[in-house]
């Protein structure tokens, strides 16, 4: 080996930069799809829960129905949700929340699907308000009724039912609260879709 010979040496070329492979870190716009995918799945599963709440709200109220088993010779002593206006309309009302969420269900599919889609998350915002609207028209309603049935208003000569009633007063008062776990879950969804909106 000559003093002016210069020596060289090979340094491999890794296997990533060969192959041009894209880093493992993932870029903000993956880490923003990636979170608006998770909203969607928990906005998801939000519309199951918000479904089972409503219908047991209507069935239970539906159900309501109880017959004292003493009777006059004029008089049968029975209680049931179709003697109360608001309670029928509790049971319209609810059965409209939870028709609404299942077919909001195919909505809330596409922006898992689509997390950058605007549209659908657009027209969810706007149709749970009117879901929130009357799910909390409905359960307040029928909160005030259900608390005459349980202390009356000697003011007004109202009497309170639920000691003749009692079963029937515990399906009513089980479908309101029911109904108000609706309401809380309808929230949280308009405030999550909202969120989303605003990630956009």
């Amino acid at each position: 080996m000559k003093s002016g010979d210069h020596a060289t040496i090979d340094v491999p070329e890794s296997s990533t930069a060969a192959k041009g492979e894209a880093p493992l870190i993932a870029t903000p716009k993956e880490q923003k799809s990636g979170l608006k995918k998770g909203m969607g799945i928990f906005d998801f599963l939000l519309r199951l829960a918000a479904i089972i709440a409503a219908l047991a709200a209507a069935a239970t109220m539906g159900t309501s129905d109880e017959t004292l088993p003493f009777f006059t010779q004029f008089f049968q002593f029975e209680a049931s949700y179709d003697d109360l206006p608001t309670f029928m309309f509790f049971v319209i009302a609810m059965a409209l929340v939870a028709g609404y969420l299942v077919l909001s269900l195919p909505c809330s599919i596409i922006t898992i699907v689509r997390p950058r889609a605007v549209a659908p998350r657009l027209l969810l915002f706007i149709l749970d308000i009117v879901a929130l609207t009357l799910a909390t028209a409905a359960a307040a309603a029928a909160a005030a009724i259900v608390y005459l049935a349980h202390t009356g208003n000697p003011n007004t000569n109202w009497l309170a039912i639920c000691q003749q009633f009692g079963d029937f007063c515990q399906k009513v008062s089980g479908a309101v609260v029911a109904s108000f776990v609706n309401v809380v879950v309808l929230m949280l969804l308009i405030l999550l879709s909202g969120f989303a909106l605003k990630k956009q």
